[in-house]
């Protein structure tokens, strides 16, 4: 497996390689910011519609058929709802991605069901989850910077804002009937642990800036507490869910669930504000998880 990822990097790397509609499938970007961009227009109330079961099961089997090593089917199972692959050659770190994402999604007709990355490095070990991009402000970016920092990751991230919907329908930390929510439970299914990462105002933990949980299930209480004392060391006060009960602990996330069901390690971490939105403070935050991620991609 390892031997065709890296074989369909170095293919999908040349410069300037295009699809039969003259679309390019490999950029050199900064990953970052290639997210950031994605997620920009992002609003409440629009951007959002509901997928089929057939349309989830469908996105889940083409993550996973990439994921085993068989690209040229994953597109053609991707296309048949719509969805393409690139790879994305990140120029901060020279390392690559598969990004798996709707043709959709910057036209009037947007769907919002999401993007999904995928290390070219090597064997996919871990997940990093972005249920609320925008929402949480800079979520979008903490996940991305975690995906580059470790080898072996992947990353979810939900296509519209949380609001996007009607009746919390794009709210997919909550729902299971979203690409998301489904894409998540096939890397589960797969044994794959993962941290999904939220968060809040500062006034509503003010005497915290992380609140880390290990949700519904107890499987990742060694890389929570690994997390939490890293986290500790870089200056950062934390709420260990494990320990005390913590606000926003996550117990209800419906991808906790999930993995707690599975004996899955699952860390639900929720960042403050007033760390998500300063560089330094991200900077290190991310290294912290990824002491996590590191260990992980080691498996």
């Amino acid at each position: 497996m390892t031997l065709v990822l890296k074989e369909r990097s170095q293919r999908d790397a040349s410069q300037g390689e295009k699809d039969d509609r003259g679309r390019a499938t490999a950029v050199d970007e900064d990953l970052v910011q290639r997210i950031g961009r994605y997620t920009a227009g992002f609003a409440e109330e629009r951007g959002y519609q509901p997928p089929t079961r057939a349309d989830r099961k469908t996105a889940a089997e083409g993550v996973g058929l990439f994921i085993d090593g068989q690209p040229e089917r994953a597109k053609q199972r991707l296309a048949s709802i719509g969805f393409e692959v690139r790879t994305v050659s990140d120029k901060v770190t020279g390392r690559s991605f598969a990004e798996i994402a709707d043709r959709k999604e910057n036209s009037s007709k947007a769907r919002g069901w999401g993007r999904v990355y995928l290390a070219l490095d090597g064997p996919i070990r871990w997940s990093i989850q972005v249920p609320h991009p925008v929402a949480d402000k800079n979520t979008e970016r903490l996940g991305a910077q975690v995906l580059r920092g470790s080898p072996g990751g992947a990353l979810v991230i939900a296509g519209a804002h949380r609001k996007a919907g009607k009746d919390d329908e794009a709210d997919v930390a909550h729902r299971t009937d979203t690409v998301f929510d489904t894409v998540c439970d096939e890397l589960t299914e797969r044994g794959l642990p993962g941290v999904q990462v939220h968060g809040f105002a500062d006034d509503s933990v003010p005497d915290h800036d992380v609140v880390a949980s290990t949700g519904k299930g107890k499987a990742a209480l060694a890389e929570g507490r690994v997390l939490a004392d890293a986290l500790k060391a870089r200056g950062f006060a934390v709420c260990r869910g494990w320990v005390r009960d913590c606000p926003l602990e996550g117990r209800t996330n419906v991808q906790g669930r999930k993995a707690a069901a599975d004996g899955i390690p699952f860390l639900h971490v929720e960042f403050s504000n007033r760390l998500r939105t300063n560089e330094r403070r991200t900077d290190r935050a991310v290294a912290a998880v990824n002491t996590v991620t590191a260990t992980w991609a080691g498996r």
